[in-house]
């Protein structure tokens, strides 16, 4: 990927002219806990808009998926979000997109079988007429041009997922009848990759430094939970200083609009669309914002798109995004399924198998309390690779997102099993697996530049309500251990990386989400996804003013990732002929984790 001209000036890059078993009364004392909390009104009115939907790369991968940020102090000097968060209304919305100049897409060969353009679109749509962002975008010609139906476009998720990258590594992945009659567009998102980006710092290695004293994963013990909020306090201040012009414009609600001006760009009267994971939520604005504009859409593993944004009867006041959507529950839940089903096959299918679930899990917890004591150090400097309690269990909740084994995508649960017995041992070399999605194509149009956690928190921390004071965060993190067990604690820390965050979009969307639209929409789940909750993708096809519900009953974030010939087959139907899969369909996945291996 091509950094920005002007990296150190962003204003002159714009243009112008089931989990863990818990005792319910730990839970009922950890919920107190976070009910004694004060309420911060304030805080959350502030952020009416700001969602929390994924994670940390791992520090290995030195990468992001999807992260948030903490406090600071009331005495910085950070122009603070709106205290009445402003919503446009759809008509709105539309007029300044309506106004603004369609890109003129320029298509040159950027990689084997893609194209790419840059796009010209409006930083703020309150003046469609202004300053303009640059727009990295990418397209995979169909295959059969004699039957082309039209753009499909891809979202894969994040935030913070350029899709650039993304689509040279998923393109393989659609099916061949979506690649013979689409073209497949991607692009990275207003902040993100090789679009107008948001940069805090000059390059990786400064954002690294700054970060040092940061705990992989997240804080454990009091030391810890200051040096983590301290840190991403100042990380916030840092991000507005080098981008102050940018940093209020980088909603989904602007995505959207930015979606439908390359909608038009690319020649469609109404869009055709494939959203992942936060690509859901997306998808879920682009409807209501142009409900009107919709042809297609499919969204793969949703989010409840009203506990994402606000929450319910003020939720928010107490309970980061992450918390509110069960994240953290469900996480719970599919880590206990993979142990009890890698005891269950055996060490021959899964290294770490102790040759029964109870076992399993009672090995996986006495790990994790050696690594308390005392992490384990594979290689030697400057390529040493540490693994401390918490850092194992983030990647170890990024190795449970690809359930079976995905050739050329991930090495599956089995790929899990292997690790933790390296863990175990102390032998070997684990391999930490990237944010699922977050690989980049060799040959995509961004790989290699600079892509800081900033790129995915500024989106999420301007769409998803998160409490301001991080003294009821510790709270959080006991409530959620107690309930989902020790994966909880992960979330509520990754929900405090916004609480501090020093801008609001005041242009971004947080409902309704009930607006009917033109054709209805597909959402697909898997029962056991760790990531996005069934419960979310219910709650989004319940949300929407016109949508249908497609179960897929296996593990693994994304049915895309997880491959299931039978939704695979329902989403092209509805895709290509607009034909919906019978009400309370269920499918299942073409593998089961380790199915192969036994």
């Amino acid at each position: 990927m091509t950094p920005p001209s002007h990296a150190s000036d962003p204003a002159a890059r714009l243009r112008r002219t089931r989990p863990a078993a818990t005792a319910s009364a730990a839970v009922a004392a950890a919920t107190a806990a976070v009910s004694a909390v004060p309420a911060d009104s304030a805080g959350r009115a502030a952020r009416a808009g700001r969602p929390a939907s994924a994670v940390r790369r791992l520090r290995a991968a030195a990468a992001v998926t999807g992260l948030v940020v903490a406090a600071l102090p009331a005495s910085a000097g950070a122009a603070p979000p709106p205290t009445t968060p402003t919503t446009l209304t759809a008509t709105a919305a539309e007029a300044g997109v309506t106004e603004a100049a369609v890109p003129r897409l320029d298509w040159q060969a950027c990689a084997d079988g893609f194209q790419c353009a840059t796009a010209h679109v409006p930083l703020d749509y309150r003046a469609p007429h202004g300053a303009t962002i640059d727009l990295a975008v990418i397209r995979h010609p169909a295959t059969d041009p004699a039957h082309r139906i039209g753009s499909l476009f891809y979202n894969p998720g994040g935030p913070g997922v350029p899709g650039t990258q993304a689509l040279p590594a998923m393109t393989a992945h659609f099916p061949e009848q979506l690649r013979a009659r689409f073209d497949i567009v991607s692009f990275d998102p207003r902040g993100i990759g090789a679009s107008t980006s948001t940069r805090c710092f000059a390059d990786d290695a400064t954002e690294r430094r700054f970060l040092a004293d940061v705990p992989a994963g997240f804080p454990v013990g009091h030391r810890q939970e200051q040096v983590w909020t301290d840190a991403y306090a100042r990380f916030g201040q840092e991000c507005l200083r080098n981008n102050a012009a940018l940093l209020p414009h980088l909603s989904t609600a602007n995505v959207a609009r930015d979606m439908d001006l390359l909608r038009r760009a690319v020649g469609e009267q109404r869009l055709n669309y494939f959203g992942t994971s936060y690509g859901t939520y997306l998808g879920a604005t682009y409807a209501n914002l142009f409900p009107g504009k919709v042809r297609s859409m499919v969204l793969d593993s949703a989010v409840d798109p009203v506990a994402w944004s606000t929450g319910r009867d003020g939720q928010a006041d107490r309970l980061g995004a992450f918390l509110r959507t069960g994240t953290d529950v469900a996480a719970g839940r599919t880590l206990n399924a993979f142990l009890d089903q890698c005891g269950q096959a055996g060490p021959s299918a899964c290294a770490f198998s102790s040759g029964d679930a109870a076992g399993t899990r009672a090995k996986f917890t006495t790990l994790l309390q050696r690594l308390r004591q005392q992490p384990v150090t594979f290689g030697s400097p400057p390529a040493a690779m540490t693994f401390t309690y918490a850092s194992t269990l983030e990647s170890t909740l990024f190795q449970l997102y690809a359930a079976a084994p995905v050739p050329g995508l991930a090495a599956g649960w089995p790929g899990l099993g292997q690790q933790l017995q390296q863990l175990w041992t102390g032998s070997g070399t684990p391999a930490p697996a990237p944010a699922p999605a977050a690989k980049a194509a060799d040959a995509g149009a961004g790989a290699g530049s600079y892509q800081g956690q900033e790129q995915a928190m500024a989106v999420m921390c301007e769409d998803s309500a998160n409490p301001s004071s991080w003294s009821g965060y510790p709270a959080q993190a006991a409530l959620a251990r107690a309930r989902s067990g020790e994966l909880g604690p992960y979330f509520a820390w990754a929900s405090e990386r916004c609480a501090a965050w020093p801008t609001g979009d005041p242009d971004h969307y947080a409902g309704p989400w009930n607006r009917p639209t033109a054709q209805p929409v597909l959402v697909v789940a898997n029962t056991g996804d760790p990531a996005m909750p069934y419960q979310g993708s219910q709650a989004m096809a319940r949300s929407l003013g016109r949508a249908r519900l497609l179960t897929v009953d296996g593990y693994g974030h994304t049915a895309l990732a997880n491959p299931s010939s039978c939704a695979a087959d329902h989403e092209v139907r509805y895709l290509v002929d607009g034909v919906l899969p019978p009400p309370a369909t269920v499918c299942r996945p073409d593998h089961r984790p380790f199915d192969t291996l036994r």
